[in-house]
């Protein structure tokens, strides 16, 4: 007798009368029906379009790509060079990040939105963006950020953004330097007048 054969011969033993359940469809059978979204799939369903619907000023289409290995730059008017060297530099600490390495494209437009407005409302001055860079002009990762410096500019909340030195990421991270929300200026003027007395 073969060792498959006694493997067999040991299963039905140990099986002995044991019998399938009837009526009940298998998982993993295709031909058993779906059940239905619950209430809470539905929710987070109808929450991601909504989400879809905000973030559609991002535009996903033609965008120059940048040189793999030139660094990025941006200030708005008024935004002072001292302020953009010492981002540079990391001279703020980042108070939040996002990950965005190998992530598809259209995932990083989607989830870009939500974490700038939300870094925003809850008063966060300096984050850094991770996304990687590649060696090629096209590759995915440089696609990405040069996409990237295409959105960042279109955010009212972003003042100024430049490639991380190497400690941080080097040209595959970004910092991101946000205005003041109304409230935290609120707070710095009311700061100021005591000061002054």
């Amino acid at each position: 007798m073969t060792q498959s054969a006694r493997n067999d011969q040991d299963f039905r033993a140990l099986m002995g009368d044991v019998k399938p359940l009837t009526g009940v469809g298998n998982r993993a059978d295709p031909g058993t029906r779906r059940r239905r979204p619950t209430e809470a799939q539905l929710a987070r369903r109808a929450s991601a379009q909504a989400m879809t619907g905000k973030d559609s000023f991002l535009s996903d289409d033609f965008v120059d790509l940048l040189p793999p290995f030139d660094p990025m730059e941006y200030r708005r008017d008024g935004i002072q060079q001292a302020v953009v060297d010492r981002l540079r530099h990391g001279g703020y600490v980042a108070q939040s990040r996002l990950h965005l390495l190998r992530r598809p494209l259209a995932e990083c437009r989607r989830v870009l939105p939500s974490f700038i407005q939300e870094a925003h409302a809850f008063d966060l001055r300096s984050v850094l963006i991770v996304h990687g860079r590649g060696r090629e002009i096209d590759s995915p990762p440089n696609v990405l950020r040069s996409y990237l410096a295409k959105w960042l500019v279109q955010f009212e909340e972003v003042q100024a953004f430049v490639s991380a030195q190497q400690a941080d990421g080097g040209l595959g991270a970004t910092w991101v330097m946000l205005r003041k929300s109304e409230r935290a200026r609120a707070a710095n003027r009311e700061r100021q007048q005591k000061r002054r007395g």
